[in-house]
């Protein structure tokens, strides 16, 4: 798994006037929390890039005061009109403790009905679990072989180890095989046409 390291500044005065400043010479005000407590700091914005313009999950090495934390990212806050970020929530990882967290999920294998001319339809990009920071990791999967035109793979098809919890509704679709319109008019005359032909044979 991919970690970023951010350097950062703690703060020593809050309140929004403080983090209106910081804003103003260029920096991005944070927090991270922890069982070791909560800490506000300071960190350039072009350190966050790699974290949050992304849609890989990454976990930081968050220096502080000389000082390195393990942590992921929990909340980020943008300008509502110019997109920048205000402010950024981190939450401390600590061995043993579980976190939920939102992991990519990605498809393996080629359907069936994807060779017949189907197009494989994501509807779920990320996967909620509940998991120890031991044992994160920075993609699921979900095979899709066996998968035939229309049919789908849901939450409880992912690939998950035993030491995770999965949040998200286990009926819930997460890839799909659409049959494309031709196959759709192709089969529907096919069926005309068979029903056409019986209708016409002479009763024996």
């Amino acid at each position: 798994m991919e970690k970023v390291q951010v350097v950062g500044t703690s703060r020593t005065v809050m309140g929004s006037k403080s983090a209106k400043e910081a804003r103003n010479a260029g920096l991005v005000p944070c927090v991270i929390y922890g069982q070791e407590g909560t800490e506000h700091f300071t960190t350039d914005p072009k350190q966050l890039k790699s974290l949050i313009y992304t849609p890989d999950f990454k976990t930081v090495d968050l220096v502080l005061d000389g000082k390195s934390k393990s942590a992921i990212i929990k909340d980020i806050q943008f300008h509502p009109v110019m997109g920048n970020v205000l402010h950024v929530d981190f939450l401390q990882l600590t061995p043993g403790v579980a976190v939920k967290v939102d992991i990519p999920l990605s498809s393996k294998g080629i359907s069936e009905g994807v060779k017949l001319g189907g197009k494989l339809l994501q509807q779920l990009r990320k996967i909620r679990v509940k998991v120890t920071p031991e044992n994160l990791v920075d993609r699921l999967y979900v095979d899709v072989t066996s998968l035939e035109l229309g049919q789908s793979a849901r939450v409880r098809d992912v690939e998950v180890t035993d030491d995770m919890i999965v949040m998200n509704p286990a009926a819930t679709p997460v890839v799909m095989v659409e049959t494309p319109r031709a196959l759709r008019s192709a089969s529907a005359a096919a069926e005309e046409e068979e029903t056409a032909v019986e209708e016409e044979a002479p009763v024996a």
